[in-house]
């Protein structure tokens, strides 16, 4: 009998394989998105340091998001990550959609960021 492979191990597959390509520096460094179902976080890392930079989610609670789950959430997470970026002087970053689909939350997250100052 053929076993299913769980939804979640193909993305961790689809992520490793990403990441094998794409590295945050000091200089440009990466945006991880995680997305669950209730929830979207995201960071910006530096990988060459092992440290996050900034960060932002939905659980924020000076963002006041009752729903995390859902596109207009994702939207205001992704404008406030950008916000925290400029001020941590970050303006170019290398997107990493963390093995997730580029749609939905995904793409809505990196149009705000995009939007509101972030380059990638």
């Amino acid at each position: 009998m053929i076993k299913k492979v769980s939804r979640n191990s193909a993305r961790l597959e689809r992520h490793r394989r990403v990441r094998s390509k794409i590295s945050g520096t000091k200089d440009i460094p990466r945006l991880n998105v995680f997305r669950s179902a209730k929830n979207i976080s995201v960071q910006i890392i530096d990988d060459e340091t092992g440290n996050t930079l900034v960060a932002a989610s939905s659980m924020d609670k000076d963002l006041k998001i009752t729903n995390g789950g859902n596109i207009e959430a994702a939207k205001i997470v992704g404008a406030e990550i950008a916000k925290r970026a400029k001020k941590a002087k970050i303006t170019k970053v290398v997107f990493d959609r963390g093995g997730y689909q580029y749609h939905g939350r995904v793409e809505a997250l990196a149009n705000a960021a995009r939007e509101n100052g972030l380059e990638f």
